[in-house]
């Protein structure tokens, strides 16, 4: 059996620190105690339960598998609740598995996530079954009895002190009883007197919830509680040392004694338990008190109070081990006594021992102090306390601390150990203080952050680079020290570098730019990304937005002068171009034109949108607003408003007018929120009034509408203006606002007489308005007081409620009440509320009531009867329409058949469609013409005089088939009227000549133009099949239509036929000759040069592929005058090209990187700075040195001594760092050495396994198919029986 050597944590870190040498004789005798510690085989891996015959047949052998499980419970559980017939809250047995009971069930489901089932037993009482865990079921079972069971209630009195009990820790133990027993247990609170416990629930619950209660004031009745005053000095011998004298009492009686902390200043101990229990402990207790009293003497000694905290110890377990060792009681005076003083207390021949230990404890520690400069104290911590924490391992109990800003670092703990620490940091202070230094600059604190960098770039590359420690002080100090530390040569470097980086930035410029906080956003972009394009063009300057919650203009530019004016104009040309395309303007559009300026699909606004590179945003369609948003450049938001209008003046009669009412006048003409000019707008046909903004001083007023509406509107508008001017008087008073439209009156009329009789203007709520009772009048005083007196009048006539029968022939009845009564809810919302009652069906009455103010009740008298003499005229007129033609007429869902039926107040009816989805088309055709070509009928056979009834009477072949008759119902001339706007809708086609060659341009992508122009004429317009040939193009629409619908067909194709010449125009193609050497140079850096030719000349350019012949080719396409300017350019840039000259130059390839720059910024700005082209040589060239320069003569010249200058300066650098990696440890290579010096692991050792014991062989760990990898194939063992077959 081989020796195994184990290395503890303890001893492998003072290996590692050098502390102790190795001892191999002490390390093999160890050997056999370490492998005795090995766990066996069986240990480790304990073999499974073997099932044995054991007498009893159900006893099985227990190991160390079966020892461990214990049994399961299963987390579900069900319990069946039965809730008798008397005592259910819901009897009704209609209605098992409905009403409030199901729904009640629900919502415990819901709230408790139980499963419940409820079945009703044969005595109709109810059962549940609860499924679920068992905190689910339980709160669900307490819900059942709150909600299905009828309550009762009981109370229960139990003593006053007994109640915190039953309540329990944090009222835990009444929650568990309420849940135990589903009852609510209502407990006094601790300032009532009473004592009696309130219980509520089923009548078992009550039953339960007394018999626990009772039972734990029972309990309580039983305990005793005992308080003995024992002299605080003696508490000490009670409890003994370590709590073991009182933990043995009792153990041994079983009653709790509560002795006082020595901290707390109390001689009452407390013994709680069963009466004997207690009176045996307190027994115990004084037995010891007297004995101690009467044996204990003291003795006082001095000890140093500095000292009294080693006495007590760590939590006091000094003095308990001293209680302990010695049975003596060693009192120290409290922390804020000056008092030196200690006593000890016990027997006579136990003191001296005491005193002895008591000495030993306050000498055994020391305080001591190095001296330190408190620059160097994070040094001897070192990096996450390395340094220190090797010391501490060695000498756990010496506490070493370090005071900031004090130049010592303080030890204190055991003498010996305290004077080892001491000279290993003298050691350590002493080496700091040879090879360290340090030093302080000056440097304003606005340069800070600007020498720290973004991310603190810039100092932690001259902490690198010199191997210091720089400290700049954090804003809030406001210091301008920055304090430097480390090796002597590395301060000096940092700090001339240092001083370096402030220098250059007092020569740098900062300025302030004022830009709009509202433009920040768009400036920075999203994620940042446009203003790091401003930041790549301007590198050397920084950019500084103010935080978004500052609510500042400011944007701060930093860095060299030139470079802060270039970035300043360029943001000042981005904010310029934001300012201009952020002017708005609103539009005021009718409601129902908002969808037409859409468009099917949003067409309309989307090509205006397009076209005008604008932003235009429409209100929600439940909004009542009807302002469209225009947002973009000035110009482009004036033309899209021009379209927008223009769509809406072609859709309707609008015309637009301007008024000249003085400025000073607007806002009384506007009134409180616009009430003013909102009722002149609703009075006139809802027409705009748009004001012009407040403060411009411009007098104009626009008013847009219906031309009629707004004529209308300008007079009232003069009117009102003119009455301000002179004398404007305002008075107010109220009416239900049931009363208002009746006030108003049809169309106004009402309202209207009041208005020319007085002159006033009359403003009624809307339906925003808070208060809906208030009317306002408006107008001179004389009037105001006029039409308020009319008002007041008519108000006054309308409370007056009186009751009129008139006579309606019942067969009239059901005209009124049809449409669950929507005539008699018209009648009352017109007429002021009059409520009409007709008889009840069957009854044959002809009364009928009207009730309601007198004058309300005679007006919708005076209607009904109209209406009754419209119904006695109605006639019924048939208007014959090819079926074909009837979704047309109808309009979308219904819009245009409403409209006549209001206009003309008659009802329309179409037929039931005729059903020909049953016939194929061939077989109508064929019935159709049969019919058509079938002989006359023959006469009926007569019979004995009599005709033949069955035979039914011959077809007319001219009369209209049932399908497309349209039955009109009204006064015969409204009928007649109706007729002759259905015939108007009906649809009429017309062909218009069009080119075929033009037809697909026409119809458009996937069908997108002709849908257009479908949408924006409302027509149907049919373009034939291309294997037709056919000019011809039907349009089919109303007959109003078709005009517009051709003339924008027309349009078109003008404008196709216009593209046609243009494009023939474009195709002129030129051919010149260029050296393709210099192709890329036209072309330029990501063909930015080539590109700006394209657009500047609107010409296409194309350059030869690498297959092409003639590689010196370049064609352009375009304008003939175009093509020949773009070529001219070319020119222009070859004979620029032919100018240049290159040369070759030798470059140290070391340098290279460093002169290309990261991403090549730096060989940018030396090609952008002399306009010269250079080019490196790849990897792998026979010359790697070789550096070609073109460009012109004099700047080929400045470029090179720009680079060998640079060459210069950066191979300085290369070969010092080339001069120290002799002296730098290679990465990684510590770790490697550290693994070499470990050795192989032995892995996982065991004792007594199989393989040890007997033949068994030992597993090999490096066989992949005895330990075969995850997902690895494993190949299958040879059988003797041969290969398995399945």
């Amino acid at each position: 059996m081989s020796s195994v050597a184990v290395l503890t944590q303890e001893s492998f870190n003072e290996h590692r620190s050098g502390l102790r040498p190795e001892k191999g004789g002490a390390a093999g005798a160890a050997a056999g105690e370490e492998e005795e510690a090995l766990p066996t085989y069986k240990d480790a891996f304990p073999p499974l339960p073997e099932k044995a015959a054991s007498p009893e047949g159900t006893q099985e052998t227990t190991n160390a598998w079966t020892s461990k499980i214990r049994p399961l419970k299963a987390s579900v559980i069900t319990q069946v609740f039965h809730v008798p017939l008397e005592e259910r809250k819901y009897k009704d047995l209609n209605q098992f598995g409905e009403g409030d009971q199901a729904k009640v069930c629900v919502d415990i489901m819901h709230k408790t996530g139980a499963h419940l089932e409820l079945s009703l037993a044969k005595d109709q009482g109810l059962s549940i079954m609860v499924s679920g865990k068992l905190d689910a079921v339980m709160k669900a079972r307490k819900e059942i009895v709150s909600r299905l069971q009828t309550q009762a209630s009981a109370t229960v009195g139990i003593p006053k002190e007994h109640h915190r009990f039953v309540i329990g820790k944090n009222g835990e133990k009444l929650q568990e009883l309420e849940l135990k027993t589903a009852t609510k247990i209502q407990i006094p609170r601790p300032d009532d007197p009473s004592n009696q416990i309130k219980i509520s629930g089923t009548k078992e619950g009550l039953e339960k919830a007394k018999h626990e209660i009772l039972l734990i004031s029972a309990e309580q009745d039983k305990r005793a509680v005992e308080r003995v005053n024992i002299d605080k000095v003696y508490h000490p011998f009670i409890t003994g040392a370590y709590n073991k004298l009182v933990g043995e009492m009792m153990q041994e009686t079983g009653a709790r004694v509560n002795v006082p902390p020595p901290s707390v200043n109390k001689t009452e101990i407390v013994i709680t338990g069963e009466k004997e229990q207690v009176a045996l402990a307190v027994t115990m207790i004084k037995k010891v008190y007297e004995e101690k009293k009467k044996n204990a003497t003291t003795i006082a000694v001095e000890v140093k109070k500095s000292q009294h905290k080693y006495v007590i110890g760590p939590k006091g377990n000094t003095l308990q081990e001293i209680l302990e060792k010695t049975g003596v009681s060693v009192e120290i005076p409290p922390s804020d006594s000056s008092s030196e003083t200690v006593i000890l207390r016990g027997e006579p021949d136990r003191l001296g021992q005491a005193l002895t230990e008591v000495y030993a404890k306050a000498n055994s520690y020391t305080v001591s102090s190095v001296s330190a400069p408190s620059w160097l104290h994070r040094f001897i911590i070192g990096k996450k306390g390395q340094n220190l924490a090797k010391i501490t391992q060695q000498m756990p109990k010496v506490h070493i601390e370090f005071t900031e800003g004090e130049d010592k670092i303080t030890l204190e703990g055991p003498t010996k150990d305290v004077q080892m620490v001491q000279g290993q940091i003298e050691v350590i202070v002493t080496d700091l203080v040879n090879r360290m230094d340090f030093t302080e600059i000056s440097v304003d604190p606005k340069f800070h952050r600007h020498l720290i960098g973004k991310g603190g770039v810039n100092i932690n590359r001259i902490k690198e680079l010199h191997k210091v420690s720089v400290r700049i002080p954090p804003d809030n100090e406001k210091s301008t020290v920055i304090r430097i530390e480390g090796d002597p040569q590395g301060v000096q470097e940092a700090k001339k570098e240092l001083l370096e980086l402030t220098s250059r930035m007092e020569n740098e410029r900062t300025k302030d730019m004022i830009i709009e906080q509202r433009f920040h956003r768009a400036i920075i972009g999203q994620k940042g990304e446009k203003i790091k394009e401003v930041r790549d063009k301007f590198p050397e300057v920084i950019i500084n937005f103010p935080d978004p919650a500052q609510k500042s203009d400011i944007v701060q530019l930093r860095g060299p002068r030139n470079e802060v004016e270039k970035c300043s104009k360029f943001m000042q040309k981005i904010v310029a171009e934001m300012t201009e395309n952020s002017f708005s303007l609103s539009v005021p559009i009718f409601k129902q034109f908002h969808r037409n300026i859409i468009g099917k699909g949003g067409s309309n606004i989307k090509k205006i949108r397009e076209e005008t590179s604008t932003k235009i945003d429409l209100p929600a369609e439940n909004s009542n607003s009807e302002m469209i948003v225009i947002t973009g450049k000035k110009a482009n938001c004036e033309l899209a408003r021009t379209r927008i209008l223009a769509i809406q003046k072609e859709l309707a009669n609008i015309s637009e007018m301007e008024v000249s009412i003085p400025s000073k006048l607007h806002n009384s003409l506007i009134g409180s929120k616009g009430r003013f000019v909102r009722s002149i707008m609703e009075e006139c046909g809802g027409v705009h009034i748009h004001f012009p903004t407040e403060g411009s001083g411009i007098d104009k007023v626009t008013i847009r509408g219906p031309a009629e509406e707004v004529e209308k509107a300008k007079q009232q508008l003069l009117a009102l203006a003119e009455e301000k001017q002179t004398k404007s008087h305002t008075a107010e008073l109220r009416a239900k606002p049931e009363y208002h439209k009746f006030l108003i009156g049809k169309g106004g009329s009402n309202i209207r007489k009041v208005r020319d009789s007085t002159g006033a203007r009359i403003i009624f709520p809307t339906a925003e308005d808070q208060d809906q009772e208030l009317i306002t009048v408006v107008g001179t005083e004389e009037a105001v007081r006029d039409a308020q007196k009319e008002l007041e009048e008519l108000i006054k006539s309308l409370d007056n409620v009186v009751e009129e029968n008139m006579i309606v022939d019942p067969k009239h009845h059901r005209y009124f009440v049809a449409r669950r009564g929507q005539v008699l809810r018209d009648l009352a919302d017109e007429y002021g509320g009059v409520m009409v009652s007709f008889p009840r069906t069957g009854t044959q009455s002809e009364s009928v009531t009207l009730k309601g103010a007198k004058d309300c009740v005679e007006a919708a008298k005076k209607r009904m009867l109209e209406i009754v003499d419209d119904l006695d005229a109605q006639v019924t007129v048939e208007c014959v329409i090819t079926q074909k033609f009837h979704r047309s007429i109808m309009g979308p869902k219904g819009s245009r058949i409403q409209q006549i039926t209001r206009d003309h107040n008659v009802q329309i009816k179409f037929p039931e469609r005729e059903d020909l989805q049953s016939k194929t088309p061939a077989a109508a055709a064929a019935a159709a013409a049969a019919a058509a070509a079938a002989p006359p009928a023959e006469e009926p056979i007569q019979v004995n005089g009599e005709a033949n009834e069955d035979v039914k009477e011959p077809v007319d072949p001219n009369a209209p088939r049932k399908c497309d008759v349209i039955v009109i119902s009204g006064r015969k001339e409204r009928c007649e009227a109706a007729v002759e706007a259905l015939k108007a809708l009906v649809p009429v086609t017309i062909e218009v000549e069009v080119p075929f060659e033009l037809h697909r341009y026409i119809i458009g992508q996937k069908g997108s133009g002709i849908r257009k122009m479908m949408d924006e004429f409302e027509v149907n317009i049919q373009v034939p099949a291309p294997e037709q040939q056919s000019d011809k193009i039907s349009i089919s629409g109303l007959a109003n239509h078709l005009d517009r619908a051709k003339e924008g067909l027309l349009d078109r194709v003008k404008e196709l036929q216009a593209d046609q010449e243009d494009r023939a125009l474009r195709s002129y193609k030129l051919t010149i000759t260029v050296d393709p050497k210099y192709h890329p140079k036209i072309i330029g850096r990501k063909g930015a040069i080539i590109t700006t030719i394209r657009t500047e000349h609107d010409v296409n350019i194309q350059f030869p592929d690498k297959t092409d012949e003639n590689q010196d080719q370049i064609t352009i396409t375009g304008y003939e005058h175009k093509a020949i300017a773009a070529r001219d350019a070319i020119q222009a840039i070859v004979g620029e090209l032919e100018e240049m000259i290159s040369e070759d130059i030798t470059l140290d390839s070391r340098v290279h990187a460093r002169i290309i720059g990261a991403r090549g910024k730096g060989i940018r700005k030396i090609m952008d700075e002399f306009k010269v082209d250079l080019r490196f040589p790849q990897s792998g060239s026979a010359d790697p040195n070789l550096v070609t320069v073109t460009g012109r003569p004099e700047l080929v010249d400045e470029a090179i001594d720009h680079l060998l200058n640079l060459e210069e300066e950066y191979l300085g650098d290369v070969v010092e760092n080339e001069s120290k990696m002799p002296y730098q440890r290679p990465h990684g290579g510590s770790a490697s050495a550290m693994d070499e010096q470990r050795g192989p692991s032995k892995g996982f050792v065991v004792r007594e396994a199989p393989w040890t014991t007997g033949n068994e062989k030992a597993p090999d760990m490096s066989s992949s198919e005895d330990f075969p990898s995850f997902g690895a194939p494993v190949a299958a063992k040879a059988s003797p029986w041969g290969p398995k077959r399945f």
